[in-house]
């Protein structure tokens, strides 16, 4: 069975946000929430990386160990959903999650601001695939329909892959070596700035 993944090639990468936008048209995701969003790390210097960031459906996600009413689960497919009939919004999973995936729909006071909110790897949630009441709460069923997520799906450098894990390492791995990197995404001497037998 594949687990399916999400991995941004950061050499690619060129802050369009064309991936952002497609998440939220594709799942009508209400204002103030961001499944999906581009962090650039050294913005305006020489060595400048972006990279978009969503849930990473971890194999062992932090989010669903600290859920106390076990509104996460994860699929056949390896994808960490939640069910917002379960959820509470006590908001454990956004203090446990290293991506900050799950997010409040509102700003308030603890209680007024809702149930949490996550990427859904376009797979919905625990309703009948393509129903309408999934739609509301979680978004288009893309994966039920044998597509890939929109925001990989609309990347224009290739930058956002997503699918079964091993084929996104097996592109990745082509992409670094094609580079020369040697061993590591970026390779030792840019990593840690130094050289490798001085």
């Amino acid at each position: 069975m594949p687990r399916m993944k999400f991995l941004c090639d950061a050499d690619r990468c060129i802050e369009c946000n064309a991936c952002v936008t497609a998440c939220k048209n594709e799942n009508e995701v209400p204002w103030g929430i961001n499944r999906r969003r581009v962090v650039t790390l050294n913005d305006g210097k020489p060595g400048e990386r972006s990279v978009s960031m969503a849930c990473m459906h971890c194999t062992d996600a932090p989010c669903q160990a600290v859920c106390p009413v076990n509104a996460f689960y994860t699929t056949a497919d390896g994808v960490v959903l939640h069910s917002k009939d379960i959820c509470i919004g006590c908001g454990y999973c956004f203090y446990a999650c290293p991506f900050g995936a799950p997010q409040y729909p509102r700003v308030g006071n603890f209680g007024s601001r809702g149930k949490m909110d996550k990427c859904t790897f376009c797979s919905g949630g625990p309703e009948p695939d393509n129903s309408a009441a999934e739609y509301e709460k979680y978004g288009a069923n893309r994966l039920a329909e044998g597509k890939l997520p929109l925001c990989a799906e609309m990347c224009s450098t290739k930058s956002l892959l997503a699918g079964d894990g091993e084929i996104i390492e097996a592109i990745y791995k082509e992409r670094v070596q094609k580079r020369g990197y040697g061993s590591g995404a970026w390779g030792w001497k840019v990593a840690y700035r130094e050289t490798i037998g001085s």
